[in-house]
């Protein structure tokens, strides 16, 4: 900013010389070299200050003496005064002497606190809330290891991997808890496995991409951890041997798949969401659920049936998919007969015959004239078929 020649004077600005510096100092250059009027006035901050004033103290050092001093966070203020010393060797504020005397009475009221029981407790809350950080920063789609211990339900200290390589856990889904106080272990517990059962399905379309040896997991704040752990579940795939590694993404969603892929999946995943709703009493027991099941079956097998049939195919597709189609209507012939059935043997004879074209040769047909997994693991529908 210049300043204005005294009122009155006459004197042109051209004619104005101003003072050369003394020195070792040069005039400012910007970056085209040195401007042909130089202004005459020196820069602030290059070098001194235009007053004599001291350095400020620092906050973070005044912060960690008096959390020292109160005893009440110790290790907060342990951790402070180690800030406090970097920053003012940095900065070149004040401070050094109450940051180095924050962290000493800090340390010593650690050492204090954890000879006792009640505290030593508080502290494994600390430690449990600290690795709770890590964790909950999941999110659906990340693929993660837990180093050394291999994946289970305390898993707190995660490493973010590719889901391309092998990894320990993939996080399908997240579930939000309500804020407020902790709602206790049952809750959370009965809440993660109602969710993530519900979740699996609109990120694994794809269910025979799931082998036998993938398990649905979850990962739960605890009462320790719950200011800490972002109040959510993360529901996640993982081995089911602790220490065994998942081969790949497991991600199907709509995002990853086509229209041919994605009206396939549907269908059948409709048809295998009735067959899981098979009632725990076998038709001896209690006939009439049994045929009121059996009449949902033959309903949700018409209708896919009919979804797939009246869908157009690429390709050599059509062919697997009608073959398919063909295997369905019989199956659904079957189901209306075991839902009209008068009599237990009648019923498991219908029940049988419509069972037997599920994970058969025309379902695996299809699917590999998709580009879909081939391989039918047990634990997706027949696991409810009694033996």
């Amino acid at each position: 900013m210049s300043i204005p020649p005294p009122s009155g004077s006459q004197q042109p600005q051209d004619l104005y010389q101003p003072p050369q510096p003394q020195g070792p100092y040069p005039h400012a250059q910007g970056p085209q070299g040195p401007h042909p009027h130089t202004t005459p006035y020196q820069v602030w901050g290059q070098g001194y200050a235009p007053f004599a004033r001291p350095a400020p103290d620092n906050g973070v050092a005044i912060a960690a003496l008096v959390l020292g001093l109160l005893c009440f966070l110790p290790a907060v203020g342990l951790v402070l005064g180690i800030i406090a010393l970097v920053q003012i060797k940095k900065r070149g504020e004040r401070g050094k002497g109450m940051a180095i005397a924050g962290a000493v009475v800090s340390s010593l009221g650690l050492a204090l606190l954890l000879s006792t029981n009640v505290a030593s407790a508080a502290w494994e809350g600390f430690k449990a809330g600290a690795r709770g950080g890590n964790s909950y920063l999941l999110a659906k789609g990340d693929c993660f290891d837990v180093p050394d211990t291999g994946f289970d339900r305390d898993a707190y200290d995660v490493d973010w991997v590719s889901c391309n390589y092998e990894h320990d856990a993939e996080v399908f889904g997240t579930v939000p808890l309500s804020d407020g106080d902790y709602p206790g272990d049952d809750y959370v517990t009965d809440k993660a496995e109602d969710e993530c059962w519900t979740l699996q399905d609109t990120y694994a379309m794809d269910r025979w991409r799931l082998t036998d040896e993938v398990d649905v997991n979850y990962l739960t704040p605890t009462a320790e951890s719950w200011a800490w752990s972002g109040n959510k579940i993360i529901c996640v795939f993982a081995h089911t041997s602790v220490y065994r590694s998942l081969h790949g993404p497991l991600r199907r969603d709509e995002s990853m798949l086509d229209a041919d892929q994605l009206a396939f999946l549907k269908a059948m995943n409709a048809v295998d969401e009735v067959l899981h709703e098979e009632p725990e009493e076998d038709a001896e027991e209690d006939l009439d659920t049994n045929k009121n099941w059996a009449a949902d079956v033959r309903d949700v097998l018409g209708e896919q049936a009919d979804a797939l049939r009246r869908h157009t195919w690429p390709g050599n597709a059509e062919k697997s998919v009608d073959a398919l189609v063909r295997d369905m209507q019989d199956a659904h012939a079957d189901w209306a007969k075991a839902a009209t059935a008068g009599d237990a043997d009648t019923y498991n004879r219908h029940y049988d015959n419509g069972y037997d074209y599920v994970d058969g040769d025309t379902t695996v047909g299809a699917r590999a004239a998709l580009g879909l997994a081939i391989t039918p693991p047990s634990n997706v529908v027949k696991l409810s078929r009694r033996p």
